[in-house]
């Protein structure tokens, strides 16, 4: 193969796969491997994308390791594997760093690859004495409780809501979406809408943040497949290209961000719509990663589509559902269908641009922006070809 430099806007992701969730939520007792579940998403991310297995060669995975993972797979010589860290920032990264290895020439067809059994296996999330990504946290965080993301999110939502005044039921209308998007995607955990009586009835786990705040545990496993647009044309999908990308760090010990990562996600912002041409006002869906529900309202703000102390008043205009003015997390996204860690959240991109959607497809989407704000914010724009 003759490889050469590519034009990253020149490049789309040409299949997905990923398992039903729901299913494996529901059958209960089963211990399951991950990096079995990364392949079942592979094995139908290839079918989708309508390419063979050979024709494979740079992988990414997560969360799974890169050795066995592809042995399982039977991709025994790509020309580069990597292996990325089992965090959610992760999924962004992948696409990220699989359009610049195509853009420069290294690989034409690179499979971007998850598996996650935590919930078969019981993983637990905080407590132990770690932080963030399993790191012992500095002393004094420990000694405080801050021994997850969930509890640094807690804090950071306890400023938001003392700054800007955001009720106690602020997040419900997010929470609320998520489920009623949910009982439109028969892959998704949770198949029922969440009243107003129930949300502010459930238990606290790091108050202000409610059982429902948090993300869904479960089983899973995810795949993209990316390529050059020249090489997508010959195949039987529709591609999704990807109009521009781009990231940046904002790294500490902890995960608390004083200013809720705005700063960080201005500029990620900034970048990508002048890369790729489109503003927020051109959106038509959001995919905005959730591990817990105040980053929705962090994201929107520092991606500008809402002004800054003012996302929870934007969300509550009952216009966030899929069938609304500003589509958000149409699957119903990592409170309802299941916690992939913002891979799942890519999938449901390509099949809203692919008109593939089923009950939730968002009338003439075109157009449709990925946002992580997290210690690595990244930010796609996706568009259909």
């Amino acid at each position: 193969m003759s490889l050469k430099i590519t034009d990253p806007s020149d490049i789309a992701i040409v299949g997905v796969g990923q398992t039903n969730y729901r299913a494996l939520y529901e059958e209960r007792g089963v211990k399951r491997d991950a990096q079995s579940l990364a392949a079942a998403a592979l094995k139908e991310a290839i079918e989708d994308a309508g390419i063979a297995k050979e024709d494979i060669d740079g992988l990414f995975v997560s969360r799974v390791g890169y050795n066995r993972t592809a042995n399982v797979l039977g991709i025994h010589h790509p020309h580069f594997v990597q292996e990325l860290e089992g965090s959610g920032r992760m999924s962004g990264v992948a696409l990220q760093n699989a359009v610049s290895l195509i853009a420069s020439g290294a690989a034409e067809t690179v499979a971007c690859v998850y598996g996650n059994n935590g919930r078969s296996v019981q993983m637990k999330y905080g407590g132990e004495g770690t932080g963030e990504g399993g790191v012992e946290t500095a002393g004094y965080d420990a000694m405080y409780g801050m021994t997850s993301p969930g509890a640094y999110v807690s804090l950071m939502y306890q400023r938001y809501r003392h700054l800007y005044g955001a009720p106690e039921d602020a997040l419900y209308p997010l929470a609320a979406n998520n489920r009623r998007n949910a009982t439109k995607n028969p892959y998704a955990v949770f198949q029922k809408e969440l009243s107003r009586d129930d949300y502010l009835g459930s238990r606290y786990i790091a108050e202000p943040l409610r059982l429902f705040d948090y993300c869904l545990i479960n089983d899973g496993g995810v795949a993209f497949i990316v390529t050059t647009m020249e090489k997508a044309r010959t195949l039987p999908s529709k591609p999704v290209r990807i109009a521009a990308t781009a990231g940046i760090a904002e790294l500490t010990n902890f995960y608390t961000s004083q200013d809720f990562f705005y700063e960080a996600s201005r500029e990620v912002a900034r970048r990508v719509y002048e890369k790729s041409g489109y503003g927020p006002a051109d959106m038509d869906a959001l995919e905005v990663y959730d591990n817990f529900l105040p980053t929705i309202l962090f994201t929107l703000e520092g991606f500008g589509h809402a002004d800054r102390g003012t996302a929870w008043e934007w969300v509550r205009e009952n216009t966030i559902g899929y069938d609304g003015a500003h589509p958000l997390n149409t699957s119903g996204s990592h409170t309802a269908e299941s916690y992939m860690q913002g891979w799942a959240l890519h999938v449901e991109a390509v099949k809203q641009l692919r008109g593939e959607a089923g009950e939730r497809q968002v009338a003439d989407c075109n157009v449709v922006q990925y946002m992580c704000a997290s210690p690595i914010v990244t930010s796609h724009v996706l568009t259909a070809e």
